[in-house]
């Protein structure tokens, strides 16, 4: 059996790793906790997390312990990771309920596998901050703090490193410690934009209570063009059904680029990478059927069986003109009154995020009604019929039924 570690390299989803050559002997030879944590900005993840809960799983395969924390008191604080700014500020009732949206999706994800889910304001909220800096602070250097990529960058940027931030290195590293006190957890996972805060959690440890733990991050998924994974013409791809629905979510890995869909195969499906291999040998027209192979998986994997056959049914029924009765293309009713501008139709429909994203969306020539494209931002839609299908882009379709 293939070393798990080299599973994860042979597929593309491991970027930096401590203890390189030590790491791998120690997951083949035991069963540890790990952890992976996630800051709760929303309360559903996305496409750019993929990866992360998709190793996660793997790992639990294999028979390690995963441990899922969702950071509500470093969401307080903001991860500075990635950000030429200052993360806007959440209110308790907003961390509380994007903790238990994040939370019940991974454990969907996750299903199968035993997952212990923590929050770390469980144990920040009473922290005294002297007794913090007693316990903690003569084990970081500012002089090395300021080395990590991520504060380098915004020292020099104008917006400057807020002290507020400055403190989410020291806040993830006690995270570590915690979980290696309380379940044993010896390996932190993360992306490479976390590897100073993760490696600075392996150090306090080995500091502070003379053990070795390990650490590796995830690369950051792009894709062949060089953008971020994570975002479609509408806005964010969440993987949360209400927010972004199976069908559109199965028709956005149709629509990757075509020199991406082996490289995808290996990173976001269970498939066997002899299989994966086999499929990148299609050429032409043929790609098409290794695409459908990734929207199927990918699907299945966050929805479920029975709505990645609905997706597949209806994109087969869409494109070949009997999409419109299909149960599974997106529908969203809305009172139309005796017309209503296209911009508007956009956002009340969820299509797209903001108006700004709608009028950009028109003006590129980017939505259709009726497979038509919309000539300017004075388009209406008005009640001449019972209802319209509206394409955002090659595919992104959804039915608008009118009141």
């Amino acid at each position: 059996m293939q070393n798990i570690i080299e599973e994860l390299k042979a597929r593309g989803l491991l970027a930096q790793e401590s203890h390189e050559g030590k790491l791998g002997e120690v997951l083949g030879q035991e069963k540890i906790a790990f952890y992976a944590g996630f800051d709760p900005t929303a309360d559903s993840l996305h496409v750019g997390s993929l990866a992360l809960i998709i190793t996660m799983a793997r790992l639990a395969a294999a028979g390690h312990k995963p441990v899922c924390l969702v950071g509500g008191a470093t969401g307080m604080v903001g991860d500075p990771s990635g950000r030429t700014e200052m993360r806007q500020m959440m209110s308790p009732e907003t961390l509380a309920n994007n903790y238990k949206g994040l939370s019940d999706q991974v454990r969907k994800l996750l299903k199968g596998h035993d997952v212990e889910f923590v929050n770390n304001l469980d144990w920040f909220r009473d922290v005294n901050y002297l007794e913090f800096l007693q316990e903690y602070g003569a084990y970081f250097k500012v002089n090395e703090m300021i080395k990590n990529e991520t504060y380098r960058e915004r020292l020099e940027s104008e917006q400057g490193l807020t002290f507020f931030e400055f403190n989410y290195l020291l806040l993830q590293s006690v995270d570590y410690l915690h979980l290696h006190d309380t379940f044993g957890c010896r390996l932190q996972i993360g992306g490479t934009d976390q590897w100073g805060n993760i490696i600075a959690g392996v150090d306090l440890i080995r500091r502070k209570r003379e053990k070795e733990v390990y650490a590796f991050t995830i690369p950051l998924i792009t894709t062949s063009d060089g953008k971020k994974m994570g975002k479609s013409m509408g806005g964010a791809v969440w993987l949360e059904a209400s927010k972004y629905s199976p069908f559109d979510f199965y028709q956005y890995w149709i629509n990757v680029d075509d020199r991406d869909v082996g490289r995808f195969l290996k990173i976001f499906t269970f498939l066997p990478l002899e299989e994966v291999a086999e499929l990148e040998k299609l050429e032409g027209a043929e790609i098409k059927k290794a695409k459908e192979v990734l929207a199927y998986e990918v699907t299945k994997f966050i929805h479920g069986e029975a709505e990645a056959d609905k997706a597949k049914q209806a994109a087969l029924e869409l494109f070949s003109g009997a999409g419109a009765s299909s149960e599974a293309v997106p529908t969203v009713e809305i009172d139309l009154g005796e017309r209503k501008n296209i911009v508007d139709v956009l956002v009340e429909t969820g299509l797209v995020e903001s108006k700004t994203k709608a009028r950009n969306l028109v003006e590129s020539g980017g939505v259709y009604v009726d497979d038509v494209v919309v000539p300017d931002l004075a388009f209406t839609l008005k009640k001449d019929k019972d209802f319209v299908l509206i394409r955002l882009g090659k595919k992104r379709y959804t039915k608008v039924v009118f009141k």
